[in-house]
């Protein structure tokens, strides 16, 4: 069975360092999805349900407080971890992603060891 990984960052070359970073586990199996903004992402979440997704906070057309939120708690998706990515880790903005009910919360500039890492742990590749 495939495993999806979402990344949705409205910015182009965190986009491709995230895609990078993440290339090596597609030889384990796993397929990368993109989009570019969170109407985009909401989409590809209902089409593909993918069993990872890396959220940016911060986006044009509906943020990504607004994605989680409707994913976890209206739409009620299940088997999705959602690691909200933002360039601001204050503890606003973490409380905030707990509310709306994203599973991690990561710091941008981020470690592309720990992206994979927990990519893997959370796909169970580990």
């Amino acid at each position: 069975m495939t495993q999806k990984i979402l990344i949705v960052d409205d910015e182009p070359h965190i986009r491709r360092l995230m895609e990078q970073t993440l290339e090596p586990l597609e030889d384990e199996g796993a397929e990368i999805l993109v989009a570019t903004n969170g109407k985009e992402a909401l989409e590809l979440i209902q089409k593909e349900t993918p069993e990872l997704v890396f959220l940016d906070v911060m986006m044009p057309q509906m943020n990504g407080f607004d994605v989680c939120n409707l994913v976890k708690h209206e739409l009620k998706i299940e088997g999705i971890y959602i690691i909200l990515l933002t360039a601001k880790g204050q503890e606003f903005d973490k409380t905030r992603g707990k509310e709306v009910g994203a599973d991690m919360y990561m710091t941008k500039p981020f470690d592309p060891d720990e992206i994979v890492e927990k990519s893997m742990e959370i796909l169970g590749l580990a």
